[in-house]
């Protein structure tokens, strides 16, 4: 047992479990944020993050090791159709189910009547409007959401799309340099470079950079620390014993360590994943199918509708599995009905291969 731990190793791309992992992620995002929702002034959390800012982290290192795999498999067009197709249609469609749909259905039953919805703003055309490249410039849709706790804001989540985005376009642009494909320093020098950035705006040292250039440096450490996993085992293979090894690494880095613990796990925290998804079994169906995103971009507006309607009265309990439920089937919808068929289609109709390729 301890010589197979080891023993060095192809990671197996095909058989792992990280479509269960990410949804396992996003349904803490859910559980964080329906505290929010429902009015609590505090969510479960540990070392200045909530559970579900700890879970974007896990998808960021997750991502980063998936997404540099994909960029160094494919030519710079065939990535970024790949990565537009992933991320922007579903997106979009939820933009415009919010607007066309969730906005009407929570104005009238808080207001009695749909008067002043398209033209009081942001209006429904100036919300997918200014949303609708990912930044997200506009969470408010009129008076739709002026009674709830967590009040004028449709989707909480969608604000990490752009930086994930952006993530993207940097390893699009890395990955046509020789270094990078060869070296495992340049992604270490630019993943410590990204922890020290991170520091000193952390520390009120901005420099005059607004909230975004903030955000990017809170959430790229991650993505990097994942890119630089891949890298690693790239080279040198996979070896479970790290994974192991990295677990309480990582734990005690993400516990302990304010400010600079969370970045500097972040390739510990990937290996750790990465073992777990080699010795967690996952049910066939979510090997083939990955709705976690749909169930991230889904669970905000749910939330906010199913307080709307009374779900919160009956406790947080309740009130997380009845949102649970209703984001499940839509994200079922958006992955049998939009991602799936889209990203089919980005890959030239060929099938979308389980677990690495859905990222």
């Amino acid at each position: 047992m301890t010589r197979a731990l080891h023993e060095p190793r192809e990671f197996p791309f095909r058989t792992n479990s990280l479509n269960l992992f990410r949804l396992i992620l996003a349904a803490l995002v859910l559980i964080a944020h329906a505290y929010y929702t429902a009015g609590y002034d505090w969510s479960p959390g540990f070392n200045g993050e909530n559970l579900g800012g700890w879970a974007v982290i896990g998808f960021f290192v997750i991502s980063g090791f998936l997404i540099t795999r994909s960029r160094l498999r494919t030519d710079a067009g065939a990535f970024l159709v790949h990565r537009i197709a992933r991320i922007m249609p579903a997106f979009v469609i939820c933009l415009l189910l919010t607007a066309a749909v969730f906005g009407p259905i929570a104005m009238l039953a808080a207001h009695g009547s749909l008067a002043g919805y398209a033209t009081t703003g942001p209006t429904p055309l100036e919300y997918v409007w200014g949303n609708l490249f990912l930044h997200i410039d506009h969470y408010a849709i009129g008076e739709s959401l002026s009674t709830v706790p967590y009040a004028n804001t449709w989707n909480g989540s969608l604000w990490t799309l752009y930086f994930e985005f952006v993530c993207y376009l940097i390893v699009w642009v890395l990955g046509g340099l020789a270094v990078f494909r060869r070296s495992v320093l340049l992604t270490a020098g630019l993943w410590a470079l990204s922890i020290a950035v991170r520091i000193l705006m952390a520390t009120g040292t901005t420099g005059g950079l607004d909230s975004d250039f903030e955000l990017l440096a809170r959430l790229l450490p991650y993505f990097l620390g994942g890119s630089l996993v891949y890298l690693i085992i790239q080279r040198w293979s996979y070896v479970p014993l790290l994974g192991l090894i990295a677990a309480p690494i990582a734990a005690v880095l993400m516990v302990l360590v304010p400010i600079a613990g969370g970045p500097l796990a972040a390739p510990f925290l990937c290996y750790a994943l990465l073992y777990l998804s080699t010795v967690v079994r996952q049910p066939d169906w979510i090997a083939r199918n990955d709705i976690s995103y749909g169930f991230y971009i889904y669970a905000w507006p749910m939330q906010q509708l199913i307080f709307i309607f009374g779900g919160a009265q009956f406790g947080i309990v309740v009130y997380i599995l009845i949102t649970a439920v209703a984001t499940t089937l839509l994200a079922l919808a958006s992955w049998f009905l939009v991602e799936r068929p889209v990203m089919r289609l980005a890959r030239g109709r060929t099938a979308v291969p389980a677990h690495s390729s859905a990222s």
